[in-house]
């Protein structure tokens, strides 16, 4: 197996000019298809209340919910640094609570670092967590947690002002102590100064190409919603498309009972059932073959 990725691994990558590639997931299977395909980084999104649990917004996550699914992608995950979304409300009210739950992260969650939103405003938090040895990764530009404040998912930093803003919010959790930082939704000229400007990795997503790396979520790309098109999402694959089609298919052999056929099916060895009018005897129970009977399988079958 490769070394695992490290906070310090992704420094080593921006110095090197070697582009990060970081994705979401939310399970222990997509974990691990995304870790064997090459992942640096494999973020456990507070998306999974809109791609997983199907809300309009990510505010209604829980950290609870957060906990569970990252213990469960930090199990399918072997190189890859996983990252844990601190959901809302769970860092914003004071910092001692910010410690608090980011601790509960990595101690039940099993993650890296976590990460949160926000700009100067949440320095002290970024510093209270890092001094508690938790590494912290920043998200600014479109914070989705501030989706009203922002009026909707739209575009930052368009304007002179706003633009000064973000970049001033980047050197400051800089300063605070966060080891990488994601830039969602901004102009890509803005993403490349800021980029040259901090000695920690960028993350873009709809940042254009200058950012150190790149995120997107996995369902996004792989076309698993198509209601979904975003501008900044390039879709590589129609999973959607694939998985009704097998799925259709699936049911069409149920109603049609060519599925399951003998190949799918298990045959006795012992047993021969003879007709009769008389009700039928129940039917005697074979001793359990300890020398390499027919098995279904480890997981979801027991030996017959």
């Amino acid at each position: 197996m490769k070394d695992k990725v490290t906070i310090h691994t992704l420094r080593k990558f921006k110095q090197a000019k070697q582009k990060i590639c970081m994705v979401t997931a939310y399970d222990a299977t997509f974990a691990r298809i995304l870790d064997d395909a090459g992942a640096d980084v494999i973020l456990v999104g507070d998306s999974l209340g809109m791609v997983i649990q199907g809300n309009d917004s990510t505010l209604p996550v829980t950290m609870d919910q957060m906990i569970y699914h990252s213990r469960i992608v930090s199990r399918g995950a072997k190189r890859a640094h996983v990252v844990g979304d601190m959901p809302f409300m769970s860092y914003q009210t004071t910092p001692e609570e910010a410690v608090r739950n980011a601790g509960r992260l990595v101690a039940e969650g099993g993650v890296g670092s976590v990460k949160l939103e926000g700009g100067e405003e949440f320095a002290e938090t970024v510093e209270r967590i890092v001094r508690a040895s938790i590494p912290v990764m920043g998200h600014l530009g479109l914070t989705p947690q501030s989706v009203h404040k922002m009026g909707g998912y739209v575009v930052q930093g368009r304007d002179e002002q706003a633009a000064r803003k973000i970049l001033h919010d980047a050197l400051a959790l800089e300063k605070a102590g966060c080891y990488a930082l994601v830039l969602e939704g901004v102009p890509m000229d803005l993403a490349a100064q800021i980029s040259e400007r901090l000695t920690i990795p960028t993350i873009g997503i709809g940042a254009g190409v200058h950012c150190d790396g790149q995120v997107l979520v996995c369902y996004d790309f792989l076309g698993l919603n198509p209601d979904f098109k975003p501008k900044f999402v390039k879709r590589y694959a129609d999973l959607y498309g694939a998985i009704r089609q097998a799925s259709e298919t699936f049911f069409s052999e149920i109603r049609g009972e060519t599925f399951p056929d003998e190949d799918h099916s298990f045959k006795s060895k012992t047993i021969r059932l003879v007709a009769s009018n008389k009700s039928p005897e129940p039917a005697p129970v074979p001793e359990r073959d300890e020398g390499g009977g027919e098995k279904i399988g480890p997981v979801y079958g027991v030996p017959v």
